[in-house]
């Protein structure tokens, strides 16, 4: 079939490729990329026929909604109207919302894969109208090995889903961040890489962010050229506040998304406030500024 993809990012364009593997058509759109094939959404929409699929893998925020609000003035009744981005889905509700005014199917498609996702497949969690999940179920097909995509439910499901998955992977990755910088102070000569490759075999913390670790280690043993500098993308961020709203206990996603925080952090005032503090109150040490 053919789409308009509209986004070539580190995502967008691998997902386009994979797309042209497996037989689709597919028109691609972005600002700048020269790897575009078209120059303009109104010639994107121009190039499908209907029931035209346009899918979005551009930044959540105001370039999601500034690609939603064209192409709903492009697109006609009957179309469909795919947000491949990591949307809140409270945003995904109210775009499916206002879609249906104009008689066009929006679907919320949460996507997982990264830049290996073109070899190894993506995982799709779809949310919306079942109907319009059958139109693109070939596209979702070919992004995904056997079992690697599936309709979750009503609109924001798909990115409801996905901002969970990547709540769990932000608990994950700092359980393997504090679990090696264990190993790494401790006084045994350990050589990490060679812990990360065994633990790949029969143990049962064995994952694919083990193998990656394994690779970043390989590369860099003792990460030296690497900054301890920690960004989060917002979806950690959602799923602690759908925990706050919800009254669901979530310590350790929440634990996680702070660790990143103090990441960034050059000095900590915190940690100066403690300091004083118990200077005060027992007469301990301080470190002074620039010792």
């Amino acid at each position: 079939m053919r789409i308009g993809l509209v986004g070539l990012g580190r995502m967008g364009g691998n997902m386009a490729e994979r797309l042209r593997r497996y037989g689709h058509e597919v028109e691609t759109y972005a600002r700048t990329d020269p790897a575009r094939t078209v120059t303009s959404l109104e010639e994107l929409v121009g190039k499908l026929e209907a029931p035209r699929v346009c899918w979005l893998m551009v930044p959540a925020g105001d370039a999601t909604e500034g690609a939603y609000e064209t192409l709903l003035g492009l697109l006609e009744p009957g179309d469909v109207l795919v947000d491949g981005g990591n949307s809140n889905f409270r945003d995904s509700q109210r775009r499916a919302r206002g879609a249906a005014e104009k008689g066009v199917r929006f679907l919320d498609a949460g996507v997982s894969g990264g830049i290996w996702g073109l070899e190894g497949g993506y995982c799709v969690m779809v949310g919306g109208d079942p109907d319009a999940f059958a139109v693109v179920e070939p596209l979702c097909r070919a992004l995904t090995e056997e079992g690697g995509y599936a309709h979750v439910g009503g609109a924001g499901a798909g990115h409801f889903v996905k901002m969970v998955h990547n709540g769990i992977e932000y608990g994950m990755m700092q359980s393997f961040a504090e679990g090696f910088e264990i190993m790494n102070a401790s006084e045994f000569e350990l050589d990490l890489r060679q812990l990360a490759a065994l633990w790949q075999h029969g143990s049962v913390v064995r994952s694919w962010l083990l193998e990656l670790l394994e690779r970043a280690l390989a590369d860099d043993p003792g990460l030296a050229s690497i900054r301890g500098y920690v960004e989060d993308s917002g979806e950690g961020r959602w799923t602690v506040q759908a925990a706050i709203d919800e009254r669901v206990p979530a310590p350790t996603i929440t634990a996680s998304l702070f660790a990143r925080f103090a990441s960034r952090q050059e000095e900590s005032f915190a940690a100066k406030v403690n300091a004083a503090l118990r200077n005060q109150f027992g007469g301990h040490a301080v470190k002074r500024a620039g010792e």
